[in-house]
């Protein structure tokens, strides 16, 4: 009896040993992600809170005097990663991890994005060799105070090439500029899809109309993508616009007729209305 309470004493002990107490981390650990054209860009971060403390300055009692380097962010520093090759602030990226670290000051920032993802949060043993990047970019200050540390990703342009990160923290903010290039990739997804889904031809012409490529080469697909669904409103709309890129008002107007007419059958005010304009543009 004495010996088999003697293993489960041992068997509580050990598992005591093992366990852990969960409590919330002062620094919250914070994400956010989104597509630019067809890169995803994603940060990871932890967040700090003001806490009634003084941030940025020159101050003795600061806790980020300007000018020394700051992890951005808390624990085990922020990572930022891209699916495709970017420019941050004109400067070429690779795909890839990075760390992102910043020296703030009173008007202005350097910014770094630096390769070893290894180092962490440990500034001291920072690495200029190891810099995929630097750069420095004008702080702005808040109207309204930001307790905990945030970064958005949001500017995004019409043309979904360029994006801005915003780091904001007290009553700073500081942004900063990634541009992308997805021209390569759409061409060579045209090229693939097109002889494999005949429907890709619709998408190829808008991409060619949108971003002002050969319109020859877009009417052509387009026609293609009607042949296969000739009273498909959208794709008359799309067909008219090109037409009318390329000086035919006539086959524009009566190409653009034939959208509202299909619209209207199938109750699409939407198209109904964005072929009016069309066709009031063209008299």
């Amino acid at each position: 009896m004495k010996k088999c309470l003697l293993i489960i004493a041992l068997g509580c002990f050990a598992y005591l040993s093992n366990a852990q107490v969960l409590t919330p981390s002062p620094s919250a650990a914070g994400s956010v992600s989104t597509v630019v054209g067809l890169t995803d860009v994603k940060i990871d971060y932890f967040r700090p809170r003001v806490k009634g403390r003084k941030i940025f300055g020159t101050d003795a009692n600061v806790l980020l005097p300007y000018g020394t380097i700051w992890r951005t962010g808390a624990n085990s520093g922020t990572l930022i990663s891209f699916s495709d090759d970017v420019k941050v602030e004109g400067v070429a990226v690779p795909k890839g991890q990075y760390l992102i670290f910043s020296w703030p000051g009173a008007t202005e920032w350097t910014i770094s994005l630096y390769k070893d993802v290894t180092l962490g949060g440990n500034t001291a043993k920072y690495d200029k060799a190891n810099e995929a990047a630097n750069f420095k970019v004008k702080s702005e200050k808040l109207t309204e105070k930001v307790e905990t540390f945030t970064i958005n990703i949001g500017d995004i342009s019409d043309d979904m090439k360029t994006a801005k990160v915003q780091l904001a923290w007290e009553n700073t903010s500081v942004k900063f500029g990634i541009a992308v290039d997805y021209d390569a990739k759409v061409m060579k997804s045209i090229e693939e899809n097109t002889t494999v889904d005949p429907g890709n031809y619709f998408s190829a012409a808008v991409y060619y109309l949108e971003s002002g490529k050969d319109l020859k080469q877009a009417l052509t697909w387009v026609n293609k993508a009607a042949e296969a669904n000739p009273t498909a409103f959208w794709i008359l709309y799309q067909k008219a616009r090109i037409q009318k890129g390329l000086g035919d008002k006539a086959g524009a107007l009566a190409t653009s007729t034939a959208s509202l007419e299909a619209s209207k059958k199938a109750g699409n005010r939407d198209y109904q209305k964005m072929n009016e304009e069309l066709m009031k543009s063209l008299k």
